[in-house]
């Protein structure tokens, strides 16, 4: 067993501009095929759309609320809704609430920089 404490983990900016906290992953852990990170975007910013040829995605809503596209496809997002992101969609999210949206994302395998690529 492993635990991973998020407040030890130093946020970062990916390619895709939203800030992430890496809470496990081959970096920090013995986490071999996967990644779990917190996203955070503040009110009025968004992501670059973006896609990730080898990685599926997972994004998990833990508060403030948003928009995202996968694909061409829109919902609107809030706490307690789950996002299937297949790999290679193009997708890209915005918070449009008042307050930062924080999700988890979830990434097997584990999220790189090198499979980002910006549309």
């Amino acid at each position: 067993m492993e635990i991973v404490g998020r407040d030890r983990c130093a946020p970062f900016v990916t390619k895709d501009t939203s800030e992430i906290r890496e809470i496990m992953a081959y970096r920090n852990s013995s986490c071999q095929r996967m990644s779990l990170a917190e996203a955070t975007l503040y009110p009025g910013r968004g992501t670059e759309r973006h896609r990730h040829p080898a990685t599926e995605e997972i994004y998990y809503v833990l508060s403030g609320l948003g928009r995202i596209v996968v694909e061409g496809k829109a919902g609107r997002i809030g706490p307690g809704d789950a996002v299937l992101i297949p790999p290679g969609h193009a997708h890209q999210t915005w918070n449009t609430g008042e307050e930062p949206l924080v999700f988890l994302c979830v990434c097997a395998p584990a999220y790189e920089h090198d499979d980002t690529v910006i549309e």
